[in-house]
Parts: C-alpha cells; structure tokens; sequence
C-alpha cells in the first residue's frame, strides 16, 4: 500500500520516493503527494523526475481497489523507471490548488443546503452536488450564506473519528450513495469550524478565505426529488 501523505498535509507539492513497481503505463510508489480520483475529486498530475535527469508526465493517478496502490499513469510507451529507483514526485500545484479551493467550497455549500447528497463532481471550471430536495433554493439566497462563510475566513481542520464513533452518530455522512470507508479503525473528516462537519477524504485548504468569492450557476433538476447545484469562482 502506498503511503499517503497528502492526507496529513494538502500543501505538499513535492516528495521523494521509491518505486516499488511498474504495470502497464502505471507506476507505483511507496509514498506518494499525488492525491488518486476518488469521492468526485480528479487525480492528480504532474512530474516525475529520475535519478537520471529524466522528468516523466505523469497524466493521472487513480487508486488500486484490491491493493491499496496508487497507479500514477503515464502515456502509453514512456520508458519507465527500474523497481528500487529513487524520485522525485512533483504534482501540478496551480491545478491541485484550485480543486482544494472548490473541493472545500462545496463541503460549505452542503452545510447550508437542507438535503442530502445524492452525487457531486469537482472541477477546475465548475463543481457541483446533487440534493434529495423537492424545492429549487434561492441562488442568490445560497450564494450570500457560503461567500459569507467563505469571508468569515474560518479554519478547515482534519482529524479523525473511530468507526464505532460514526456508526453511533450516522447523521455526519451526508452522501445517499457512497460512505465514507470504513474497517480501518479510524475514519477521516474535516470541519469547518461553525460550519461543516463530515467524513472527508479529499484535499482541502486551510481557511475558508482562501476559497475566494464564488456564484452560483444553473441548478437542475435531475429527477423528481433531485437538484443540481453547481458552483462557479466568482472571478
């Protein structure tokens, strides 16, 4: 399994690992910064650069069900590294940054929407979550409540709450379809103090003011109790 150090630190750009094999056009790392696809967050892409001189693209990561391995990915035919060979991985922060920015936009939105998430999607342009809500919100309305949140400059925390701790309080996971895994003894969260808290495995900025002022965009809807909201930055 590869370690992962973006979960104790988001603002790591770059480390130095071991390459503990390649598959395919997938390279595996014993520790890793890239954070792989998953709870509607892209992977991360970047740079690796060899003990050579030699930098590879790295496209995409994504995460390995069975092992727990992350396939950083690279084109089709790019010679790849030697098991045991030594790099250093760097991920393309501006991109990474900004999905931090929306990622915990959308962890604001949700605290002040009264449904529960049916789906979501984060991007660099746009981000969205679907609710289980019969009634359109304001937009205007909801756009007010987040950027004053978001102006309010408040801190997002990561901790940690036991299995037994979440089972016992099932009111913290927000999302219909997908939990939050579990069987680790510890689960993930983050908190936005006075504002959201959740079971969370996502990369996340410090403060909500780092955030920036947002909009929001069209909302759908996308069956008969099923609302799409999406979010935009403001500038």
């Amino acid at each position: 399994m590869t370690k992962e150090l973006f979960r104790d630190d988001s603002y790591l750009k770059e480390c130095t690992a071991t390459v503990s094999a390649v598959q395919d056009n997938a390279i595996i790392l014993d520790q890793t910064v890239f954070y792989p696809t998953g709870g509607g967050q892209p992977g991360d892409s970047g740079t690796f650069t060899l003990s050579d001189g030699r930098t590879i693209t790295v496209a995409n990561t994504v995460k390995d069900r069975d092992t727990g391995a992350h396939l950083h990915l690279v084109e089709e035919g790019t010679p790849l590294p030697n098991v045991g060979e030594t790099i250093t991985a760097q991920i393309d922060w501006d991109r990474r940054y900004t999905l931090m920015r929306m990622h915990t936009a959308l962890h604001i939105m949700c605290s002040k929407v009264d449904g529960a998430v049916t789906g979501g999607s984060i991007g660099l342009e746009k981000s969205r979550l679907d609710f289980d809500l019969p009634e359109v919100p304001d937009k205007d309305e909801l756009a007010d409540a987040i950027n004053a949140e978001i102006t309010a400059n408040k801190p997002v925390e990561v901790s940690a709450i036991s299995d037994s701790e979440l089972e016992a309080n099932p009111d913290l996971i927000r999302t219909m379809s997908v939990k939050p895994p579990m069987g680790q003894g510890q689960v993930r969260t983050i908190r936005i103090a006075e504002v959201d808290y959740q079971p969370c495995g996502g990369t996340h900025v410090k403060s909500t003011g780092e955030i920036g002022p947002i909009r929001i965009g069209k909302i759908e809807k996308k069956g008969k109790l099923n609302r799409r909201i999406n979010i935009h930055f403001a500038e």
